[in-house]
């Protein structure tokens, strides 16, 4: 990975002091064992490695080759941190082959970076023509163009409503399948310009192919799928009181968090009319701490963090029986 080249990029990182508040790194718990879900560039991470102790401990994780080149030169300066080429959601794999069974806090940031946006040849935005390729991984996975050029105009159609919450999914699909029949579909600039024209009403201040754009790479991601399987390990490696902190970047995302972090702070309650002791009463393994949005300050410096919403939670110790 040494040798990939990074080019020079800004990013800001969302909610940071909050974040790290969340994860509460203090006292012993500065000894303790944490993960950085999507390291980006670092900017978490470092915050994270200013708190812990000279025993603590930060395992990152990120698909993005860039953000794992950025990584390995941290690594390779601090022996407390290290960097695993792979999705939050082989958390449990990756840490249990690296002797780590439990950990002390968890920080997913579920947003793209700067440098993703801001590179066309990434294929993320529609405000730069580059190639469409939308793979958080380049070494991994199929890109945009290939599936826009195979999928069935029904698939698409799903994939555009569910996950880009775009009421006029249907006329984008169809215009998707009959420009590929006279020409492939290979760059960003295309496929926004597609969009546009099947797009009848706009949404104030946001570009038509907005919400195409996003359906298009969460599938190709797998976002969501991920997301779901990386709380569920998350929790699971959780030491007691250990954080479980998100931040998400669109309802889709927040929902799902927002109902994994519910179902583990709530029980089901039994008939009250059934003999049952109180000890005997399921108990929530979860408490819901905080939900956060990016301040008036911070959206003012920095305008993508505006949909931002963080959700913390703590796994509560079991009752003894």
């Amino acid at each position: 990975m040494n040798d990939i080249t990074v080019p020079e990029y800004t990013h800001r990182t969302v909610l940071l002091d909050e974040a790290i508040d969340a994860l509460e790194i203090r006292d012993a718990r500065r000894d303790g064992v944490f993960v950085d879900g999507t390291f980006g560039r670092g900017g978490h991470s470092k915050k994270i490695l200013g708190q812990l102790s000279a025993q603590g401990r930060l395992f990152a994780f990120d698909k993005d080759v860039q953000a794992v080149a950025v990584a390995e030169q941290l690594a390779a300066e601090e022996q407390r941190f290290s960097i695993v080429h792979h999705s939050f959601a082989t958390m449990q794999a990756a840490l249990s082959s690296r002797g780590v069974k439990q950990i002390d806090g968890v920080l997913m940031d579920l947003g793209l970076s700067s440098p993703q946006v801001d590179q066309a040849a990434r294929g993320f935005s529609f405000r730069a023509d580059g190639p469409l390729d939308m793979r958080m991984d380049t070494t991994r996975g199929m890109p945009a163009s290939e599936w826009l050029a195979t999928e069935t105009q029904d698939n698409l159609e799903k994939v555009i409503r569910n996950y880009g919450e775009e009421r006029f999914a249907f006329q984008i699909a169809k215009a998707i399948v009959a420009r590929r029949a006279v020409e492939p579909i290979t760059s960003t600039g295309q496929l926004a310009a597609l969009v546009a024209g099947a797009v009848k009403t706009r949404e104030k201040g946001k570009d038509p192919a907005t919400r195409t754009f996003q359906a298009v790479r969460i599938f190709i991601n797998k976002e969501l799928e991920e997301l779901e399987a990386g709380l569920t390990q998350a929790y699971g490696l959780l030491a007691p009181y250990g954080r479980l902190v998100v931040i998400s970047f669109h309802s889709l995302e927040d929902r799902i968090v927002k109902r994994f972090m519910a179902s583990k702070a709530s029980v089901p309650q039994p008939d009250r009319r059934l003999p049952i002791r109180a000890v005997d009463l399921p108990q929530p393994v979860m408490k819901l701490l905080a939900r956060i949005k990016p301040s008036d300050a911070e959206i003012a410096a920095n305008p993508r963090a505006r949909s931002a919403v963080m959700r913390s939670a703590m796994r509560l110790p079991e009752v003894a029986a």
